[in-house]
Protein backbone atom coordinates (compact mmCIF):
# COMPACT_ATOMS: atom_id res chain seq x y z
CA UNK A 1 0.00 0.00 0.00
CA UNK A 2 1.19 3.48 -0.70
CA UNK A 3 2.43 5.86 1.39
CA UNK A 4 -0.34 8.32 0.57
CA UNK A 5 -3.26 5.42 0.80
CA UNK A 6 -1.50 4.49 4.40
CA UNK A 7 -2.20 8.22 5.66
CA UNK A 8 -5.43 8.37 4.22
CA UNK A 9 -6.48 5.25 5.85
CA UNK A 10 -5.40 6.85 9.20
CA UNK A 11 -7.31 9.78 8.37
CA UNK A 12 -10.69 7.80 7.64
CA UNK A 13 -9.80 5.98 10.86
CA UNK A 14 -9.72 9.23 13.22
CA UNK A 15 -12.33 11.38 11.28
CA UNK A 16 -14.68 7.91 11.76
CA UNK A 17 -13.94 8.21 15.71
CA UNK A 18 -14.83 11.82 15.23
CA UNK A 19 -17.86 11.27 13.73
CA UNK A 20 -19.59 8.35 16.18
CA UNK A 21 -19.41 10.82 18.78
CA UNK A 22 -21.55 12.75 16.72
CA UNK A 23 -23.33 10.29 16.20
CA UNK A 24 -23.09 10.26 12.44
CA UNK A 25 -20.23 8.11 10.87
CA UNK A 26 -19.38 4.73 11.70
CA UNK A 27 -16.42 2.83 11.27
CA UNK A 28 -15.76 1.12 7.54
CA UNK A 29 -17.03 -2.05 7.98
CA UNK A 30 -13.56 -4.96 7.57
CA UNK A 31 -15.97 -6.56 5.17
CA UNK A 32 -15.18 -4.02 2.68
CA UNK A 33 -11.08 -3.70 1.11
CA UNK A 34 -9.35 -0.98 1.58
CA UNK A 35 -6.64 -1.43 -1.05
CA UNK A 36 -8.24 1.27 -3.01
CA UNK A 37 -9.61 3.45 -0.56
CA UNK A 38 -8.36 6.93 -1.79
CA UNK A 39 -11.11 6.43 -4.42
CA UNK A 40 -13.86 5.32 -2.70
CA UNK A 41 -15.02 8.29 -0.06
CA UNK A 42 -12.51 11.39 -0.47
CA UNK A 43 -15.34 13.31 -1.08
CA UNK A 44 -16.47 13.07 2.36
CA UNK A 45 -13.79 15.09 3.91
CA UNK A 46 -14.41 17.53 1.04
CA UNK A 47 -18.14 17.82 1.78
CA UNK A 48 -17.03 18.24 5.26
CA UNK A 49 -15.01 21.04 4.51
CA UNK A 50 -17.32 22.38 1.99
CA UNK A 51 -20.18 22.20 4.48
CA UNK A 52 -18.14 24.12 7.45
CA UNK A 53 -16.73 27.01 5.35
CA UNK A 54 -20.32 27.05 3.63
CA UNK A 55 -19.52 26.58 0.70
CA UNK A 56 -21.72 23.45 -0.11
CA UNK A 57 -23.36 24.69 -3.40
CA UNK A 58 -21.10 22.26 -5.03
CA UNK A 59 -20.66 19.78 -7.91
CA UNK A 60 -24.55 18.17 -7.50
CA UNK A 61 -26.18 21.51 -8.23
CA UNK A 62 -23.96 22.24 -11.47
CA UNK A 63 -24.92 18.66 -12.75
CA UNK A 64 -28.80 18.94 -11.69
CA UNK A 65 -28.84 22.03 -13.86
CA UNK A 66 -28.27 19.23 -16.37
CA UNK A 67 -30.68 17.01 -15.22
CA UNK A 68 -33.59 16.21 -17.87
CA UNK A 69 -36.73 18.04 -15.92
CA UNK A 70 -39.84 15.67 -15.72
CA UNK A 71 -42.60 16.53 -17.77
CA UNK A 72 -45.96 17.34 -17.30
CA UNK A 73 -47.79 14.65 -16.34
CA UNK A 74 -51.26 13.05 -16.64
CA UNK A 75 -52.11 11.37 -13.63
CA UNK A 76 -51.71 12.32 -9.82
CA UNK A 77 -48.92 10.20 -8.12
CA UNK A 78 -48.62 8.84 -4.40
CA UNK A 79 -45.33 7.40 -2.90
CA UNK A 80 -45.84 4.80 -0.72
CA UNK A 81 -42.52 3.13 1.18
CA UNK A 82 -42.69 -0.20 2.25
CA UNK A 83 -43.36 -1.01 5.52
CA UNK A 84 -40.92 -2.76 8.29
CA UNK A 85 -38.76 -5.57 6.99
CA UNK A 86 -36.94 -8.51 8.03
CA UNK A 87 -33.93 -6.99 6.98
CA UNK A 88 -34.55 -3.76 8.49
CA UNK A 89 -34.79 -5.55 11.89
CA UNK A 90 -31.79 -7.28 10.89
CA UNK A 91 -30.19 -3.91 10.88
CA UNK A 92 -28.56 -5.21 6.86
CA UNK A 93 -28.61 -3.37 3.39
CA UNK A 94 -31.23 -5.26 1.11
CA UNK A 95 -30.54 -4.12 -2.64
CA UNK A 96 -29.84 -7.29 -3.92
CA UNK A 97 -31.27 -7.64 -7.49
CA UNK A 98 -31.39 -11.18 -6.94
CA UNK A 99 -34.23 -10.46 -4.33
CA UNK A 100 -36.61 -9.25 -7.15
CA UNK A 101 -39.71 -11.53 -7.09
CA UNK A 102 -38.56 -13.65 -4.31
CA UNK A 103 -39.75 -14.13 -0.63
CA UNK A 104 -36.46 -13.13 1.03
CA UNK A 105 -36.66 -9.62 3.11
CA UNK A 106 -40.95 -9.77 3.18
CA UNK A 107 -42.73 -7.65 5.99
CA UNK A 108 -42.66 -8.04 9.43
CA UNK A 109 -46.22 -8.41 11.63
CA UNK A 110 -45.63 -4.62 12.21
CA UNK A 111 -44.61 -3.74 8.75
CA UNK A 112 -48.33 -5.00 7.67
CA UNK A 113 -49.85 -3.04 9.86
CA UNK A 114 -48.08 0.12 8.92
CA UNK A 115 -48.76 -0.78 4.88
CA UNK A 116 -52.57 -1.58 6.30
CA UNK A 117 -52.57 2.12 7.94
CA UNK A 118 -51.16 3.53 5.35
CA UNK A 119 -54.50 3.35 3.43
CA UNK A 120 -55.93 5.89 5.55
CA UNK A 121 -53.55 8.65 4.82
CA UNK A 122 -53.94 7.20 1.38
CA UNK A 123 -57.38 8.26 1.13
CA UNK A 124 -56.91 11.85 2.93
CA UNK A 125 -54.66 12.90 0.10
CA UNK A 126 -56.96 11.66 -2.41
CA UNK A 127 -59.77 13.73 -0.76
CA UNK A 128 -57.11 16.63 -1.73
CA UNK A 129 -57.75 15.93 -5.18
CA UNK A 130 -61.24 14.61 -5.47
CA UNK A 131 -62.36 17.06 -7.52
CA UNK A 132 -60.15 17.55 -10.22
CA UNK A 133 -62.01 14.29 -11.88
CA UNK A 134 -59.90 11.49 -11.02
CA UNK A 135 -61.58 8.75 -9.72
CA UNK A 136 -59.65 5.26 -10.37
CA UNK A 137 -56.70 4.22 -8.09
CA UNK A 138 -53.70 2.01 -9.52
CA UNK A 139 -50.78 0.53 -7.35
CA UNK A 140 -47.33 0.08 -8.96
CA UNK A 141 -44.68 -1.70 -6.53
CA UNK A 142 -41.00 -3.17 -6.67
CA UNK A 143 -40.89 -6.34 -7.19
CA UNK A 144 -39.27 -6.93 -4.03
CA UNK A 145 -40.85 -8.76 -1.27
CA UNK A 146 -41.45 -5.92 1.35
CA UNK A 147 -42.70 -3.37 -1.43
CA UNK A 148 -45.37 -6.19 -2.86
CA UNK A 149 -46.64 -7.11 0.55
CA UNK A 150 -47.02 -3.56 1.60
CA UNK A 151 -48.97 -2.79 -1.64
CA UNK A 152 -51.17 -5.37 -0.39
CA UNK A 153 -51.39 -4.41 2.78
CA UNK A 154 -52.91 -1.09 1.93
CA UNK A 155 -55.39 -2.35 -0.42
CA UNK A 156 -56.55 -4.80 2.69
CA UNK A 157 -56.51 -1.45 4.28
CA UNK A 158 -58.69 0.10 1.86
CA UNK A 159 -61.05 -2.44 1.92
CA UNK A 160 -61.90 -2.18 5.58
CA UNK A 161 -62.55 1.87 4.63
CA UNK A 162 -64.98 1.05 1.91
CA UNK A 163 -67.13 3.20 3.04
CA UNK A 164 -64.75 6.11 3.15
CA UNK A 165 -63.84 4.75 -0.55
CA UNK A 166 -67.65 5.19 -1.81
CA UNK A 167 -67.79 8.50 -0.14
CA UNK A 168 -65.21 9.68 -2.36
CA UNK A 169 -66.36 7.99 -5.70
CA UNK A 170 -63.54 6.04 -6.42
CA UNK A 171 -62.30 3.15 -8.16
CA UNK A 172 -59.57 0.78 -6.91
CA UNK A 173 -58.09 -1.54 -9.29
CA UNK A 174 -57.03 -4.35 -6.25
CA UNK A 175 -54.44 -5.66 -8.68
CA UNK A 176 -50.53 -4.39 -8.28
CA UNK A 177 -48.78 -4.28 -10.94
CA UNK A 178 -44.64 -5.57 -10.41
CA UNK A 179 -42.32 -2.56 -11.88
CA UNK A 180 -38.54 -3.44 -11.81
CA UNK A 181 -37.89 0.45 -12.32
CA UNK A 182 -39.33 0.72 -8.74
CA UNK A 183 -36.43 -1.55 -7.26
CA UNK A 184 -34.38 -0.70 -4.41
CA UNK A 185 -31.26 1.44 -4.74
CA UNK A 186 -28.24 -1.06 -5.35
CA UNK A 187 -25.79 -0.55 -2.87
CA UNK A 188 -23.16 -2.43 -4.65
CA UNK A 189 -20.62 -4.44 -2.26
CA UNK A 190 -22.24 -2.54 0.58
CA UNK A 191 -25.31 -4.88 0.30
CA UNK A 192 -25.75 -7.19 3.56
CA UNK A 193 -24.25 -5.08 5.14
CA UNK A 194 -24.84 -2.99 8.15
CA UNK A 195 -27.44 -0.09 8.09
CA UNK A 196 -24.91 2.27 9.29
CA UNK A 197 -22.94 1.76 6.39
CA UNK A 198 -25.39 3.95 4.57
CA UNK A 199 -22.94 7.01 6.33
CA UNK A 200 -20.49 6.08 3.82
CA UNK A 201 -22.51 7.13 0.53
CA UNK A 202 -25.28 9.79 1.48
CA UNK A 203 -22.95 12.50 2.66
CA UNK A 204 -21.30 11.87 -0.74
CA UNK A 205 -24.54 11.88 -2.61
CA UNK A 206 -25.03 15.35 -1.71
CA UNK A 207 -21.74 16.34 -2.91
CA UNK A 208 -21.74 14.36 -6.14
CA UNK A 209 -24.92 12.46 -7.58
CA UNK A 210 -22.87 10.96 -10.09
CA UNK A 211 -20.47 9.29 -7.27
CA UNK A 212 -20.20 5.36 -7.59
CA UNK A 213 -18.52 4.42 -4.43
CA UNK A 214 -18.71 0.96 -3.59
CA UNK A 215 -20.27 0.57 -7.11
CA UNK A 216 -23.62 1.80 -5.58
CA UNK A 217 -25.78 2.73 -8.00
CA UNK A 218 -25.57 7.14 -8.15
CA UNK A 219 -28.47 9.29 -7.43
CA UNK A 220 -27.86 10.52 -10.94
CA UNK A 221 -28.89 6.87 -11.95
CA UNK A 222 -31.66 6.52 -10.19
CA UNK A 223 -33.48 9.47 -11.34
CA UNK A 224 -32.73 8.72 -15.11
CA UNK A 225 -34.92 5.20 -14.17
CA UNK A 226 -37.07 6.51 -12.28
CA UNK A 227 -37.90 9.17 -15.19
CA UNK A 228 -38.38 6.57 -17.58
CA UNK A 229 -40.30 4.45 -15.23
CA UNK A 230 -42.96 7.66 -14.32
CA UNK A 231 -43.58 8.18 -18.14
CA UNK A 232 -43.87 4.87 -19.24
CA UNK A 233 -46.49 4.87 -16.68
CA UNK A 234 -48.06 8.03 -17.31
CA UNK A 235 -48.70 6.85 -21.20
CA UNK A 236 -50.37 4.02 -20.08
CA UNK A 237 -53.31 6.16 -18.24
CA UNK A 238 -55.06 9.70 -18.20
CA UNK A 239 -56.12 11.26 -15.12
CA UNK A 240 -55.54 8.27 -12.85
CA UNK A 241 -54.14 8.33 -9.25
CA UNK A 242 -51.38 6.00 -8.89
CA UNK A 243 -49.36 4.70 -6.21
CA UNK A 244 -45.88 3.71 -6.23
CA UNK A 245 -44.29 1.63 -3.52
CA UNK A 246 -40.90 1.18 -3.38
CA UNK A 247 -37.83 1.97 -1.08
CA UNK A 248 -36.63 4.69 0.88
CA UNK A 249 -33.84 5.78 -0.84
CA UNK A 250 -35.96 5.73 -4.40
CA UNK A 251 -39.00 7.40 -3.51
CA UNK A 252 -36.66 10.07 -1.30
CA UNK A 253 -34.95 11.00 -4.47
CA UNK A 254 -37.88 10.85 -6.83
CA UNK A 255 -39.27 13.17 -4.50
CA UNK A 256 -37.35 15.81 -4.49
CA UNK A 257 -36.38 15.36 -8.39
CA UNK A 258 -40.08 15.66 -9.37
CA UNK A 259 -40.04 18.67 -7.36
CA UNK A 260 -37.47 20.25 -9.03
CA UNK A 261 -35.10 20.69 -5.56
CA UNK A 262 -31.97 22.32 -7.26
CA UNK A 263 -30.02 19.47 -5.77
CA UNK A 264 -31.49 16.10 -5.85
CA UNK A 265 -28.38 14.50 -4.00
CA UNK A 266 -29.87 16.53 -0.76
CA UNK A 267 -32.87 13.66 -0.74
CA UNK A 268 -31.40 12.03 2.60
CA UNK A 269 -32.69 15.31 4.45
CA UNK A 270 -36.88 14.47 3.34
CA UNK A 271 -36.44 10.82 4.27
CA UNK A 272 -39.52 8.62 4.62
CA UNK A 273 -40.79 6.27 7.88
CA UNK A 274 -41.86 2.86 6.75
CA UNK A 275 -45.47 2.53 5.85
CA UNK A 276 -45.26 6.30 4.85
CA UNK A 277 -47.24 8.01 1.92
CA UNK A 278 -46.98 10.92 0.46
CA UNK A 279 -48.65 13.20 -2.60
CA UNK A 280 -46.02 13.66 -5.60
CA UNK A 281 -45.93 17.43 -5.87
CA UNK A 282 -44.15 18.89 -8.73
CA UNK A 283 -42.88 22.19 -6.81
CA UNK A 284 -40.56 22.76 -3.86
CA UNK A 285 -43.14 23.81 -1.56
CA UNK A 286 -45.34 20.33 -1.46
CA UNK A 287 -41.52 19.17 0.46
CA UNK A 288 -41.92 18.55 4.06
CA UNK A 289 -39.01 19.80 5.82
CA UNK A 290 -35.30 19.46 5.06
CA UNK A 291 -34.26 17.47 8.62
CA UNK A 292 -30.33 17.20 9.01
CA UNK A 293 -28.94 13.65 7.95
CA UNK A 294 -29.06 11.48 10.89
CA UNK A 295 -27.42 8.09 11.07
CA UNK A 296 -30.34 5.29 10.36
CA UNK A 297 -31.71 3.73 13.37
CA UNK A 298 -31.92 -0.92 13.20
CA UNK A 299 -35.29 -1.78 12.15
CA UNK A 300 -36.12 1.40 9.84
Amino acid sequence: MSIANRLLLILIYFTSLLGQSNGFLNPLPSSISTNNISTEIPSIFVQRALKKSKLCSSKSEQIASNTPVLPNLKNNYYLLRHGQSTSNVAGRISSARSLANSTKHGLTALGYEQGKKSAKELLRLLQDISDDGSKRVFFYASPFARAKQTAYACLDGLKELQSDVEKLDISIDDNVVLEDGLMERFFGRLDNELLETYNYVWPVDMYDITHKAFDVESVSEVTKRMQETISKIDSQHERDNIVLVSHADVLQITQVYAAGLDNVGKFSQYRFDNGEVRFMGRNVDTLPEAKPLKTVDKGK
